[in-house]
């Protein structure tokens, strides 16, 4: 079974996050809550086994429904991180991508 990195802090826990949004917005089942949040139900069930962390466009989305502030969910699942690092490959086009779109930018000038 694969965990999540953040799924080894103490303190993680999506569970209790995902039981409040249940009693919030009167839910009978995470059927129903991934229905709401527009999400397949088997991602709910990942995030519940610690196989699928809450991701950022999960935690939007949660925002956009109940109206609560982001740092409120975060804290509701107990992450409790303050900063974020990126890695220095996130965002870069892979070196493929770039020797294509210097080539197309190329035929472009002909």
């Amino acid at each position: 079974m694969t965990h999540h990195a953040l799924a080894s802090q103490e303190s993680y826990n999506p569970n209790h996050l995902l039981d409040i949004l249940l009693g919030k917005m009167q839910l009978k089942n995470d059927a129903a809550l991934s229905r709401l949040l527009e999400v397949a139900p088997p991602v709910i069930s990942k995030i519940r086994h610690h196989r699928l962390p809450v991701g950022a466009s999960l935690l939007i989305r949660m925002h956009e429904v109940t109206g609560m502030s982001i740092r409120d969910l975060r804290d509701l699942m107990g992450d409790r991180r303050t900063k974020y690092r990126l890695s220095d490959a996130q965002g870069r086009p892979k070196p493929e991508e770039r020797t294509e779109k210097a080539e197309a930018g190329n035929y472009a000038r002909h």
